[in-house]
């Protein structure tokens, strides 16, 4: 009986364990995720050129647009994403397309002035050629900071 329950509490345990582990593929696109919010602050537009697919969509409050537009939208300062403070993230991998849910508080500059709003934020990568590119990021307003 004692051998029985102490196998049974080792299979729980490890269980637990992998459920709290993110794969490797779920962790390099967090950190994918986490240096893109950083490029967007930093207006390093090079660099989210390469990261951006050809044909990604963005969708913010105002209305959607393409790359070349999100481009020049950051670049010219239209939007700043000055900083993103990440609540909760989690990615689901289906094939080669990963879906990442992002719980923020953005602090942006949109027109001049400062705001933070809450948001979930869904980002879309595919894998081509071996590495990730953003297909889509769109923005949700939560009404209330907390997301419930």
């Amino acid at each position: 009986m004692k051998t029985t329950m102490l196998g049974l509490f080792l299979i729980i345990m490890s269980a637990l364990g992998s459920f709290a582990q993110n794969s490797s593929a779920d962790q390099e696109i967090i950190n994918l995720s986490k240096e893109k919010w950083q490029w967007m602050a930093d207006k390093n537009v090079d660099v989210l050129n390469n990261l951006f697919h050809e044909k990604a969509v963005f969708v913010h409050m105002g209305g959607s647009c393409g790359k070349e537009q999100e481009i020049n939208i950051i670049k010219s300062g239209g939007i700043w994403y000055k900083k993103s403070d990440i609540h909760e993230v989690s990615v689901n991998i289906i094939d080669n397309t990963a879906i990442l849910l992002n719980r923020i508080d953005l602090l942006a500059v949109v027109g001049g002035n400062e705001v933070t709003n809450p948001f979930m934020v869904t980002e879309v990568y595919v894998k081509q050629n071996g590495s990730w590119k953003l297909g889509s990021l769109s923005f949700t307003r939560l009404l209330t900071p907390g997301g419930h």
